[in-house]
């Protein structure tokens, strides 16, 4: 039946990265790589909806994701495809049956803290009691291995610098790795890529090389997971949903270092002291 099929999507390519010619501190001429960045304008049923900054990389993901955050479209079986081109900038989004309420559920815009310049539709807080994190813990030693699969990561950040990173992990399985120039849109993409799998979040581990700020708390737990990590560290905002939602929250990951701000019942050590100083927390 029509209602349970996929989108089409197209699969848009566009460079991510250019050359360019820099001088360095010697006064030297030296070739360097540098990331691009576009803008992508979204038209949801021929309404233009918002205009994303990105490196391009998935956009179609990108814009599921987009719409899935915003909670503008509850099934990614609501759309019927995406449709981007790179020549003008632009996607078209086609839905089934329209998004309904869309003009008052899109005149509230808050720009977020994340880089380029992320919004939101609407209040941050909206619904967020209705959310339910199913039960999960993290071993230790797979927070230190996700740390690891992160620093062998080959990426653009290596590369180009200039961009945020965002992976998904299935205890420290690593099962997709993104970058673009703002967090908001990688978290976004990999939001896109679980719709298109039909994949829950419940026993996953969101990582980002960015803060932990509301939005990015918010839309971990949006998308079931209930553990989020960074190797920065969390805003004030961000810290108050963590604990409201009962999501883990671990930031200043590096090595063998961490903090641990939030839930900390689904962090389990395998040193029994420090297990049991985290029960005493909880």
């Amino acid at each position: 039946m029509p209602k349970f099929e996929l989108p089409r999507l197209t699969s848009a390519q566009a460079p991510l990265t250019r050359e360019t010619i820099a001088v360095n501190e010697s006064g030297e001429e030296v070739l360097s790589t540098i990331p691009c960045e576009r803008s992508l304008t979204v038209y949801v049923d021929k309404r233009e909806l918002v205009t994303l900054m990105t490196l391009g990389a998935y956009p179609e993901l990108l814009i599921l994701g987009y719409l899935r955050n915003q909670r503008l479209l509850g099934s990614v079986h609501d759309i019927e495809s995406v449709t981007v081109d790179w020549e003008v900038g632009a996607a078209a989004v086609k839905t089934r049956n329209g998004i309904d309420q869309v003009e008052q559920r899109t005149a509230r815009r808050v720009v977020t803290t994340g880089c380029g310049q992320g919004s939101v539709f609407g209040g941050l807080m909206d619904d967020l009691d209705r959310i339910e994190l199913p039960s999960a813990v993290l071993q230790q030693s797979q927070l230190y291995a996700i740390v690891q699969v992160i620093r062998e990561q080959q990426s653009i950040y290596r590369l180009a610098g200039s961009v945020h990173g965002c992976a998904l992990f299935r205890g420290d399985e690593l099962l997709l790795f993104i970058e673009d120039v703002g967090r908001h849109n990688a978290i976004d993409t990999i939001a896109g890529w679980m719709w298109m799998q039909g994949m829950a979040g419940g026993d996953k581990v969101m990582y980002t090389t960015g803060r932990l700020t509301s939005e990015m708390v918010i839309k971990s737990a949006q998308m079931g997971i209930p553990i989020a990590v960074s190797r920065s560290g969390i805003t004030e905002m961000g810290l108050e949903v963590a604990q409201r939602l009962g999501l883990c929250a671990i930031g200043r990951a590096t090595a063998k270092r961490f903090l641990c701000y939030s839930a900390f019942e689904r962090l389990q050590s395998q040193d029994e002291a420090a297990s049991a100083r985290l029960r005493a927390v909880a």
